[in-house]
């Protein structure tokens, strides 16, 4: 839009901002608004940057108004006072006996034609505020359209990345986000999912992709009736854009099939998204709410024979047949990561052999550890192994009758075991002490509730010495934790403390001791039990009251 002068035809201006308002899809009231902007600072430029000008075009008859306007002020203010946009109270009553602070004096200024420098600027400004107003327009239009399929023509490539004209806006499709070996040109229609719309310095940014799990969710609800109406669920769905994917499904009915009605007659459903992800194979997978039963669903077509859940590291280890393990790991380990992404869960896989030769192993292990710190025959090690019995602690400190109770054991025999383990681990603990000290580790730390002295050992080689050093700390810090690679594998790093498998709430009892142990925070209140009779003691069968003083567990923020 080109700006020529103010004297130009009142209805030809209102004609250009109709124009423009159209083109740019906003509204007329915000393209007026930008050409009386330009009009303003090129009469500023004319008249002097320091007045107080004003412009106003009347959205009907196209008539322009120009107006230099002075405002009263109050005679004690203490800021700087521009002469040609201000007038003192008094000076204002001198002219004018109704002046009060805030009215404001309004001269109408003549037209006049605008030179090239204020033409240029008028255009400049023009075109920025109907830039920002577009770009606010697309913002506001599509941030309520995350998650949506949507159509539209490709504009732009540049370095693997689809700009696509979406009618009302743009979006960009990074290389990361389209399928493999899928190319675009200038003018291809493209189908897309939008994931994400930022509002950025530059404008909005609506991220288009087709690889995102979302986008096989949305083909699915387009192309399987139940899926659309809410009878069928998609609950997870994990991608391996262009090769395979997994997608779990639920019914709501029980009558209706989610697996099958997903697929279709003879596979027509699931053969159309197919054919829009390029040939990728989707596994459609019965979910359950049941974690062990959805992992095995999830390792399909792999049969697995056997479970092991660690629920506080969200670690599973899956047992399969010997002939199962490359197909429960697939090409390139496809399989399991794809499982694994669906479920939320690491997986470890392994065969049946593989966790017999892990048994031999730690029962070999623990054979010869009883051996040496009990200093037994192997015979008698490997009874107490067979009986369950995994550390010299669980040696010395059970109840004597369940070690005379293994056959051929006798009374005398199990005091004298438990004598030889406590010995064993006395020995044990003077040289982690002795460890301890040489590390550093202060005598504070060990009076913590819950640290052990190998702990304290752990905390010295992990530089945490000082009471202070162990309050600082977090439960990951403790525990370890898993870092999210690009590419959807989560790979663990250890904690200071890892040998010791703590759960997340030991971990953080750990901290929350030593930080009540170092001053830094006051401990929880204790509560205190009361009987009938209205003193302090035990609670008749049954009953359930509390009587908590100062503030309730669980009460503090953060």
């Amino acid at each position: 839009m080109t700006v020529t002068g103010i004297s130009a035809n009142r209805l030809e201006l209102l004609q250009i901002a109709d124009a423009v308002a159209r083109e740019k899809s906003i509204e007329k009231e915000i393209v007026i608004e930008a050409i009386e902007e330009a009009i303003q600072k090129a009469a500023k430029s004319r008249y002097g940057a320091e007045h107080d000008i004003r412009v106003h075009i009347d959205p009907k008859s196209g008539e322009t108004t120009i107006t230099r306007v002075v405002t009263v002020i109050d005679d004690d203010t203490e800021e700087e006072i521009n002469e040609y946009a201000h007038k003192r109270l008094s000076e204002a009553l001198a002219d004018d006996k109704a002046a009060v602070v805030g009215k404001t004096y309004e001269e109408v200024l003549p037209p006049f034609e605008f030179g090239r420098v204020q033409t240029q600027m008028a255009r400049q400004v023009v075109t920025g505020k109907v830039r920002e107003a577009e770009r606010e327009r697309q913002y506001e239009e599509f941030k309520d359209r995350v998650g949506e399929i949507v159509n539209g023509v490709a504009k732009r490539v540049e370095y693997g990345n689809v700009i696509v004209d979406l009618g009302r806006g743009e979006g960009i499709m990074r290389r990361d986000q389209s399928i493999p070996r899928e190319s675009f040109q200038v003018g291809d229609r493209v189908r897309s999912y939008i994931y994400d719309v930022r509002q950025e310095t530059k404008g909005p940014q609506i991220m288009l992709s087709r690889a995102h799990g979302g986008f096989m969710a949305k083909l699915f609800a387009q192309e399987v009736p139940e899926v659309y109406d809410g009878v069928i669920e998609i609950r997870a769905v994990a991608r391996d854009p262009g090769s395979r994917a997994k997608m779990a499904v639920v019914s709501n009915d029980s009558s209706i099939d989610p697996v099958g009605a997903c697929v279709g007659m003879r596979g027509s459903r699931v053969q159309a998204v197919v054919a829009e992800l390029q040939g990728e194979k989707i596994d459609i997978i019965q979910w359950n709410a049941d974690e062990a039963t959805f992992l095995v669903n999830a390792l399909a077509p792999a049969e697995v024979t056997k479970v092991v859940m660690d629920e506080e590291d969200e670690r599973v280890e899956v047992v399969v047949p010997d002939e199962q393990l490359s197909l429960a790991i697939g090409r390139r380990g496809q399989n399991v990561r794809l499982a694994s992404q669906l479920t939320g869960w690491q997986i470890d896989i392994m065969t049946e052999s593989q966790e017999s030769e892990r048994r031999q192993r730690e029962f070999a292990e623990r054979t010869v550890l009883f051996q040496e710190a009990l200093d037994v025959d192997e015979v008698i090690a490997q009874l107490l192994v067979t009986e369950g019995f995994a550390t010299v602690e669980d040696v010395a400190y059970v109840e004597p009758e369940e070690i005379a109770a293994i056959e051929g054991f006798d009374e005398d025999t199990a005091e004298e075991i438990q004598a030889r383990a406590r010995d064993f681990l006395d020995k044990e603990a003077a040289e982690y002490d002795a460890r301890r000290r040489e590390l550093g580790v202060e005598d504070g730390v060990l009076e913590v509730e819950g640290v052990t002295l190998p702990m304290a050992v752990a905390l010295g080689e992990g530089e945490v010495k000082t009471l202070e050093d162990l309050a600082g700390l977090v439960p990951d810090d403790i525990r370890g934790w898993y870092e999210a690679k690009p590419s959807g594998e989560r790979i663990r790093e250890p904690g200071i403390l890892d040998a010791f498998a703590l759960s997340p709430e030991d971990a953080e009892r750990l901290i929350m001791r030593a930080r009540v142990a170092a001053g830094w925070i006051e401990p929880e209140p204790e509560v205190e039990e009361f009987a009938d009779d209205g003193e302090p003691g035990e609670f008749a069968p049954g009953e359930e009251a509390l009587a908590v003083f100062g503030e309730p567990a669980g009460s503090r923020g953060g």
